[in-house]
């Protein structure tokens, strides 16, 4: 598993009662099921990651995570996770309020759009970046909202939402002391682990 996934891992505590939210294929979901012993469910709209969740025997929902999560009650669930996809939905703000409603706790990751190397693409070649960290044309991203590491903490201050902790990793999904002193700058990964 990506180093990244393992520092979730880390952080979930077993036998939880989990919600994965844009599961994907469920890689992290059903790693959790083997190696921790959690219970819950994967949601996805995706019609090939529902097929491979499902044959991987992951409890899935097919559900549009922009229509809400109005379908569960308030702290149904011990933690609910969203691994690289926050920056793909129309309002993360209410979406993280959603996610706090529903669990205890939520572990989020994304792209950090901050990092170094984005910076210094657009300063100097004027454009928006395509590489293996950001695979897309500013046309076809799936990515509607660019946010820093700094503008989710900021974000976390005005809703008085607590960061249990966070890590800031780079491309090849390591923790290296130099992006743990500047993340905004230095990492390509944020995850933080939040509660109301």
């Amino acid at each position: 598993m990506r180093s990244d996934l393992e520092i979730i891992e880390d952080w979930i505590q077993p036998n939880s009662r989990i919600l994965d939210l844009a599961c994907g294929p469920g890689e992290l979901f059903h790693h959790l099921m083997i190696n921790k012993n959690i219970s819950g469910y994967g949601l996805e709209i995706n019609a090939d990651d529902l097929n491979t969740c499902i044959e991987k025997g992951i409890p899935v929902l097919e559900q549009n995570i922009d229509e809400g999560l109005l379908n569960f009650e308030d702290q149904t669930f011990d933690l609910v996770l969203m691994a690289h996809a926050l920056q793909q939905f129309r309002r993360p703000d209410l979406l993280i309020d959603e996610m706090l409603r529903i669990g205890k706790e939520c572990i989020i990751t994304f792209p950090n759009f901050g990092h170094w190397r984005n910076r210094l693409h657009l300063g100097l070649k004027g454009r928006m970046p395509v590489s293996e960290y950001l695979p897309y044309n500013w046309y076809d991203t799936p990515n509607i909202h660019f946010f820093t590491f700094q503008d989710f903490e900021r974000l976390c201050r005005e809703k008085n939402i607590k960061v249990l902790r966070w890590a800031a990793i780079d491309g090849q999904y390591k923790n290296h002391w130099w992006i743990r002193s500047m993340p905004n700058l230095f990492s390509e990964t944020a995850i933080f682990h939040i509660t109301r």
